[in-house]
């Protein structure tokens, strides 16, 4: 990769806007790890947000940097970005998630950040940059995760019933508001696994390409990690309520057994996906995960028109953010 020569203060603003970005998923994506555990009244607002940015920095200690080398390697050709395209990723990414999150819908920011990679890299040197079969399989994770997720949140919700089918629900609900800080704290460590990861291959990739950092260095700089969790968990704090009432009552009523049976079905999702290195939507799986705990009941208790603009959002995420970052790649060439 050629180094490119860029003055300390453009690097820095682009660090800064990459950590807005990290900030606005708080605002989206860091909702998902509290929706649940929130809404069925296990944990207050303010202590959902430190139980989730606790175990969201605990996934370092467990999983390796397999995401990040896929956001940084896997979407486009490394050898093609420079400050404009990330400039632009990140400008479409943004726009995207206000959009999104000015309305409620539970987008993804992972696949806005995605879009933008494609569209500021398409915008600079077409599509001949494009790594295909990364952004195939990305693609099919769209479907696989969400897929998953409820399949996996409505046999654990099954299999619950089953087995609790003689207990009184005054002591059911009293067992899952204690398992439910359990599986709310798995979905945490499986969130961070995935999307904690996605900005620092951003700011990395950024750091490589200015040499700041080697690109035989396994790791980002430790200032790198520790601000990309500080902006999550601060988003998390200031954005998050509006998204995490669509996810916790608007689609279907939970209750501390859904609750717990969503966030194992998700965690589960997750943890899969962060083995394999693929940046999967914490929003798509957590989503099909409430989804699938709501049918298996009754396929009436699921706010299926809900569900359904929110699965329009889903795909007009890349496209929608490919295009503003495009746009944003322009600005930033006549800007930086």
């Amino acid at each position: 990769m050629t180094t490119i020569q860029i003055s300390f203060w453009v690097l820095a603003l682009l660090v800064a806007l990459a950590l807005v970005f990290d900030f606005m998923n708080g605002f989206h994506d860091a909702a998902n790890s509290i929706a649940t555990v929130v809404s069925t009244g296990v944990l207050k607002p303010h202590q959902a947000v430190v139980w989730a940015a606790f175990f969201n920095f605990v996934a370092i200690f467990i999983f390796q940097l397999k995401v990040a080398a896929t956001i940084g390697k896997g979407v486009v050709d490394p050898a093609v970005v420079d400050h404009y395209v990330i400039c632009g990723a990140l400008i479409g990414a943004i726009s995207w998630n206000i959009i999104t999150w000015y309305y409620g819908i539970p987008s993804s920011s992972s696949h806005a950040l995605i879009g933008g990679l494609i569209g500021a890299t398409v915008a600079k040197v077409g599509t001949g940059a494009l790594v295909g079969a990364g952004i195939l399989k990305i693609a099919l994770f769209i479907l696989v995760s969400p897929a998953l997720g409820f399949l996996l949140g409505g046999l654990i919700m099954i299999a619950v019933a089953w087995m609790c089918f003689r207990t009184a629900p005054r002591r059911m609900d009293s067992w899952f508001r204690r398992l439910q800080l359990v599986s709310s704290a798995l979905y945490s460590i499986g969130h961070g696994s995935n999307d904690a990861q996605k900005t620092m291959g951003i700011i990395w990739l950024l750091l490589i390409a200015t040499g700041v950092s080697s690109a035989s260095d396994k790791l980002p700089p430790s200032w790198v990690i520790v601000s990309c969790y500080a902006a999550l968990a601060f988003g998390t704090l200031f954005g998050g309520w509006r998204i995490v009432k669509t996810m916790g009552q608007k689609i279907t009523k939970l209750k501390p057994v859904g609750g717990f049976c969503a966030e194992t079905g998700g965690a589960i999702t997750l943890f899969l996906a962060s083995s394999f290195g693929i940046p999967v939507s914490t929003t798509h799986t957590i989503t099909g995960a409430i989804v699938g705990v709501g049918a298996s009941q009754k396929l009436s208790a699921v706010r299926w028109g809900l569900a359904g603009s929110i699965v329009w959002a889903w795909v007009l995420t890349i496209p929608a953010s490919a295009l503003m970052a495009a746009a944003g790649w322009w600005v930033a060439r006549q800007v930086l």
